[in-house]
């Protein structure tokens, strides 16, 4: 195309052109250009034209001269949105610029169903995309309902719904639910249009859920919840099934470690491949494909291409994954027997190449085998130990097959269950104040002192590093000595991640509140134990005052309980058990649970071979919705390997396994939030030493240790009365806040951002006391739970304990420069006129030496003492104070000159009785 009429063309129609145009069109005959990044080659940027306006920038386009005799000028815009529909096709929504640092995106959807809408800059996903969003086909003025409680549920908990009305005009709402046992309904009007369900199952089973308006149900319903029994075990299988392709050229067995291999699909979307031996004795590459066509694979060695790389092969339609197309058979999907197998098949042949992963969770952990009795067809057992119910989860290449997730019933008989109960009385911890060394101590065995670290922040927002030093083996404790009276946080974190209970609540002067739910617990033994050795924890139970402290635990047989009292607040809990399984541990203080008591532990099995296995190329962090490997050594030991992925919101999915060489496996999961990945990689059902691997996928800045709540809502509160609080996360980073609330009844609670962070609003219903937990991603903030007493009138039925949740994905808050920061001096209680000070040093000196008097201040509240001595030529050369116990002083100084001085003693801004003191020298 001539120059002229390309230049025209663009200016005219106003049209999109592609990178090759606009680069000819800048490069002919000028021998000029301008740069784009690779990132923007990748994503073809929009070229488009806006005739009439100058806003010219040389060093933002790269652009080096000005077009002649002409002032349209173009703009290279690397934002780019897409909306993937139900359907899997991808469609374009509008993106315009509102020219004030922010763009909207606008689509008109044509599909029923959940959308997920990918916005990407400079081709990387903005915060929070890809976001999910919902498109119902009913016209406004219908009643619907949505919610997990209408999917699924556990026994025992509260599942939950909404519904909503608005604009539906009138007409009765009726609810019920039929299932296995009868299950409470409670209501509440949220006053917006929307009304807050919950229901409480008490046996798992299938639930019938019902909601009808005008007698009529509404689109959905019946809608169908499974339920599964309480304490649900989980196992886990992967069944490799990819795609193989032989690499051109020879590679030797001592390369295949130092290189890495990619795939890049016709879309774009490139994700590592494995390499591994083939049978034919050829190194190849094995993938799952996701689309067909070109796709250019390439390998690298320490970043650089391998000869004949890249290369391109070619997918087929048929060889592409499809969960749809695999066939699944066999009455144990529906009902199974305790302590024998229940057999089903999978029939992958006319799918494609995929990976197939099971997992099968309830009130046991069901033992998994795999036969692959003919090419394509799997044969597949589990076996559970106990009745109830089940759900199997089948996914190939990473869908679920049609009619998964499988509610299971199993009968039959179970395994006995034992009981261990031990009582502790808790002595009040030492009193700390201003001046003294406080300390906190924790036992974290197997652990490095070097990558321990502990910050202090007193309660006015001054953070200081702690000394921690270790007591003996495994024991340690942080130091520290505070300058201000009331509530410090105590951070302490292994690897920049903050360890079980931590952050901590350390109050220096009198207690303010006690009480169980002060009370913290924390380490290894309460994630996971093992079978015949002592498994340890750690109790903290200085701010919740004195009491008595009751420890059990249950599960398949009986427990030896041991306890060690280390006489300032915090106790060590080891217990032994000899039966692997599920235990519970549960931990009352004065009767009632600790928070998040009580707590499952998996006992596995002794150890065995699995202490053999090491992990090689564990990465140091990942992207969400980018998969993530890295690799296990066998180093001989023989069994099965299985890992599971738990997001930080606490979300379990299965980690695709795959054997590369020999006895190397690789293990590649798939993120989809930030923050925090627990991998548990387990072999014959233990965990190996490094598991739980801990990983920061994305930029995990949230620190809990930063967040602070304040305001009425955290005090006294009267019921039917809208009460606040705000939770201030400036300098918090972003992170998931939940906020729960136990109490008496169901409250109203929504959640507003504001300027430092964000409002929480509720209403109380009903007298009595209610906890609230408040959350940064999953982590208690310092005095989460609060304890809040509600009065007033009974505005709704007290039955049992309701829970009230929101949560929130917060953005990243940064307080205002002119905002004071540094501490606030605390209101002290005090009389000055109660002190009294007594010695020689009020009344006579001599020169260098040590002159003492002391001062008494027991009586006279909690205060700051201030000693000044002023001479002839100015102040004296050394002042020294010791603090010796209840607001008892020492104090000496040393004068080098003759003459006359005054003393100053002031119990706060207030001098005592006596002072100013005049003394001869």
């Amino acid at each position: 195309m001539a120059l002229m009429e390309l230049w025209n063309s663009l200016v005219g129609g106003n049209k999109e052109s592609d990178w090759s145009e606009v680069a000819s069109l800048y490069l002919h005959n000028r021998k000029k250009y301008f740069s784009v990044s690779e990132i923007d080659k990748e994503e073809v940027p929009i070229v488009f034209s806006e005739g009439h306006k100058i806003s010219f920038n040389k060093t933002g386009l790269g652009l080096d001269y000005t077009p002649l005799n002409s002032i349209t000028i173009f703009h290279i815009d690397t934002r780019k949105a897409e909306v993937k529909m139900p359907s899997g096709n991808v469609d374009q929504p509008v993106i315009e610029d509102n020219r004030d640092g922010t763009v909207s995106i606008k689509y008109e959807p044509r599909e029923e169903g959940v959308h997920e809408l990918y916005v990407k800059y400079n081709g990387e996903h903005v915060q929070g995309s890809p976001y999910k969003f919902h498109v119902d086909s009913i016209p406004s003025g219908y009643v619907t309902a949505y919610g997990a409680g209408l999917i699924s549920g556990v026994s025992g908990e509260p599942s939950l719904f909404t519904i909503s009305t608005k604009g539906a005009g009138s007409g009765g709402l009726s609810l019920a639910v039929e299932g296995p046992s009868k299950a409470e309904i409670t209501c509440h009007d949220n006053k917006d249009g929307t009304v807050a369900v919950s229901f409480l199952p008490t046996a798992p089973g299938e639930y019938k859920v019902s909601v009808r308006f005008g007698d009529k149900h509404i689109k959905g319903s019946p809608f169908l919840a499974k339920v599964t029994g309480e304490g649900r075990k989980r196992n886990q299988i992967s069944v490799g099934s990819c795609s193989e392709v032989t690499l051109p050229g020879k590679i030797s067995d001592n390369d295949i470690r130092s290189l890495n291999a990619s795939i890049q699909a016709p879309s774009g979307l490139e994700e590592p491949c494995f390499l591994k031996r083939l049978p034919s004795g050829n190194i190849g590459i094995s993938f799952t494909p996701r689309e067909a066509g070109q796709h250019v694979v390439s390998v690298k060695k320490m970043g650089v291409h391998i000869q004949n790389s890249p290369f391109t092969i070619t997918v087929q339609e048929q060889e592409v994954g499809d969960a749809k197309k695999v066939k699944v058979s066999g009455s144990a999907l529906k009902e199974g027997k305790t302590q024998g197998e229940n057999t089903f098949t999978v029939d992958t042949r006319n799918a494609g190449y995929g990976g197939l992963s099971l997992s099968i969770e309830g009130p046991s952990k069901a033992e998994i085998q795999c036969a692959d009795s003919k090419e394509g067809v799997l044969s597949i057992s589990y076996k559970p130990t106990e009745p109830g119910y089940y759900i199997v989860n089948l996914k190939f290449a990473d869908h679920h097959v049609e009619g998964s997730p499988f509610t299971v019933k199993v009968s039959g008989e179970g395994s006995n269950r034992q009981r261990e109960k031990i009582q502790r009385q808790r002595d009040p911890a030492p009193l700390t104040e201003v001046g003294t060394n406080c300390k906190l101590t924790f036992k974290m065995p197997g652990i490095t002192s070097f990558d321990l670290a502990a910050t202090v922040t007193s309660p006015g927002g001054v953070s200081e590093d702690a000394e921690i030093q270790e007591v003996e083996d495994g024991l340690y404790s942080v130091h520290f000595v505070p300058k201000e009276l009331g509530v410090h946080t105590v951070s302490v974190k292994y690897r920049d991640i903050h360890i079980p209970g931590s952050p901590f609540q350390f109050t220096v002067g009198p207690l303010r509140d006690s009480g169980a739910h002060l009370v913290k617990a924390g380490g290894a033994g309460l994630e996971r134990g093992e079978a015949g050795r002592f498994n340890e924890f750690n109790v903290w139970t200085r701010e919740a005052g004195a009491g008595q402290l009751a420890i059990s635990l249950e599960g398949p047989s009986k427990a030896e309980i041991d306890f060690k009292d280390r006489k300032d607040g915090s106790c060590d809990v080891s217990y032994k058990v000899d039966e692997p399984g599920e235990y519970r541990v549960g931990l009352k203080f004065n009767e009632q649970h600790i928070p998040d008591s009580p707590f499952k532990v998996y006992i596995s099995p002794a150890v065995g071979d699995a202490h053999l296995l090491e992990v090689a190329q564990f990465p140091d962090s990942a992207q969400v919705d980018k998969p993530t490997q890295f690799y296990i050594r066998l180093n001989g030991a023989k069994g099965q390997l299985n890992g599971t992925v738990v997001s930080p919101s606490g979300k379990t999915d299965d980690c695709f396994i795959q054997n590369i060489d020999g006895d190397q496996y690789s293990i590649r999961f798939m993120p989809r939030e930030n923050g925090v990945h627990n991998i548990n990689v387990k072999f014959n059902g233990v965990h190996i030493p490094a598991s739980p691997l801990r990983i920061k996928v994305g930029k995990d800045d949230a620190d809990p240790a930063a967040v602070h709540a304040h305001g009425t809502g955290l005090g006294s509160v009267k019921t039917g009365a809208k009460t606040d609080l705000i939770i201030d996360t400036c300098n918090a980073g972003a992170g998931i806040l939940a906020v729960t609330m136990d109490g008496p009844s169901r409250v109203a609670m929504d959640c507003t951002e504001v300027e430092e962070g964000y409002k929480v609003r509720y209403t109380p219903l009903a007298p009595g006391f209610y906890y609230m937990s408040i959350k940064y991603n999953g982590h208690h903030i310092v005095g989460s739970p609060f304890k809040i007493e509600a009065s007033g009138e009974n505005l709704a039925e007290i039955g049992a304990q309701e829970t009230s949740s929101v949560t929130v994905e917060t953005v990243n808050k940064v307080a205002k420069a002119g905002q004071k920061q540094g501490p606030v001096l605390p209101h002290f209680k005090s009389d000055a006129t109660k002190v009294t000070s007594k010695g020689m040093g009020l009344k006579k000196a001599y020169l260098n030496k040590h002159n003492q008097f002391t001062v008494h201040a027991g009586d006279a509240g909690n205060n700051i003492l201030y000693v000044g001595i002023y001479g002839p030529k100015g102040p004296c050369d050394e002042v020294q104070l010791k603090h010796k116990g209840k607001n008892n002083y020492e104090c000496w100084y040393v004068v080098r000159d003759r003459g006359e001085y005054i003393v100053i003693v002031k119990w706060g801004d207030d001098h005592i009785p006596g002072s100013p003191y005049k003394v001869e020298v």
